[in-house]
Protein backbone atom coordinates (compact mmCIF):
# COMPACT_ATOMS: atom_id res chain seq x y z
CA UNK A 1 0.00 0.00 0.00
CA UNK A 2 1.37 3.41 -0.95
CA UNK A 3 2.17 5.88 1.82
CA UNK A 4 0.12 9.08 1.71
CA UNK A 5 2.27 12.09 0.84
CA UNK A 6 0.03 14.53 2.77
CA UNK A 7 -0.52 13.71 6.45
CA UNK A 8 -3.93 13.96 8.08
CA UNK A 9 -4.81 14.31 11.74
CA UNK A 10 -4.43 10.93 13.46
CA UNK A 11 -7.42 11.63 15.71
CA UNK A 12 -10.04 13.10 13.33
CA UNK A 13 -8.56 12.60 9.81
CA UNK A 14 -8.78 16.32 9.01
CA UNK A 15 -6.28 17.31 6.30
CA UNK A 16 -5.60 20.86 7.53
CA UNK A 17 -2.62 20.79 9.85
CA UNK A 18 -0.59 23.64 11.26
CA UNK A 19 3.16 23.39 11.58
CA UNK A 20 3.80 24.66 15.13
CA UNK A 21 7.49 24.08 15.74
CA UNK A 22 10.63 22.44 14.38
CA UNK A 23 13.32 20.72 16.45
CA UNK A 24 16.49 22.68 17.19
CA UNK A 25 18.34 20.02 15.21
CA UNK A 26 16.95 20.26 11.66
CA UNK A 27 15.07 17.23 10.38
CA UNK A 28 14.68 15.45 13.75
CA UNK A 29 11.03 16.29 14.48
CA UNK A 30 8.24 18.77 13.88
CA UNK A 31 5.21 19.61 16.01
CA UNK A 32 1.90 19.59 14.12
CA UNK A 33 -1.60 20.58 15.25
CA UNK A 34 -4.97 19.77 13.73
CA UNK A 35 -7.01 22.88 12.92
CA UNK A 36 -10.30 21.04 13.61
CA UNK A 37 -9.86 18.99 16.81
CA UNK A 38 -6.68 20.74 18.06
CA UNK A 39 -4.82 17.43 18.55
CA UNK A 40 -1.08 18.17 18.66
CA UNK A 41 1.80 15.75 18.17
CA UNK A 42 5.51 15.51 17.47
CA UNK A 43 6.34 13.67 14.25
CA UNK A 44 8.93 11.52 16.05
CA UNK A 45 6.27 9.88 18.26
CA UNK A 46 5.19 6.26 17.59
CA UNK A 47 2.77 5.44 14.76
CA UNK A 48 -0.08 4.95 17.25
CA UNK A 49 0.13 8.70 17.91
CA UNK A 50 1.04 10.00 14.45
CA UNK A 51 -0.78 7.86 11.83
CA UNK A 52 -4.56 7.66 11.44
CA UNK A 53 -4.36 3.97 10.47
CA UNK A 54 -2.60 3.13 13.75
CA UNK A 55 -4.38 5.58 16.09
CA UNK A 56 -6.54 3.62 18.61
CA UNK A 57 -10.09 3.29 17.27
CA UNK A 58 -11.63 4.06 20.67
CA UNK A 59 -10.06 7.53 20.61
CA UNK A 60 -10.74 8.45 16.98
CA UNK A 61 -13.15 11.30 16.31
CA UNK A 62 -15.34 12.21 13.35
CA UNK A 63 -16.61 15.62 12.22
CA UNK A 64 -20.01 14.66 13.74
CA UNK A 65 -18.39 13.77 17.09
CA UNK A 66 -16.83 17.23 17.21
CA UNK A 67 -19.99 19.03 16.07
CA UNK A 68 -22.04 17.48 18.88
CA UNK A 69 -19.38 17.51 21.61
CA UNK A 70 -20.19 19.18 24.88
CA UNK A 71 -18.41 22.40 25.65
CA UNK A 72 -15.06 21.90 27.32
CA UNK A 73 -15.35 23.08 30.95
CA UNK A 74 -13.14 25.91 32.12
CA UNK A 75 -10.37 25.23 34.59
CA UNK A 76 -11.37 26.60 38.01
CA UNK A 77 -9.12 29.13 39.72
CA UNK A 78 -6.50 27.87 42.12
CA UNK A 79 -7.50 27.62 45.75
CA UNK A 80 -5.93 30.19 48.07
CA UNK A 81 -2.42 29.30 49.17
CA UNK A 82 -1.58 27.33 45.98
CA UNK A 83 0.59 28.58 43.19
Amino acid sequence: MAESTRPVCPRCAHPELEHVHTSPVPGVWDVLQCSRCLYMWRTSEPDRRTRREDYPEGFRLTAADLAYADEVPTVPPLRPGRS
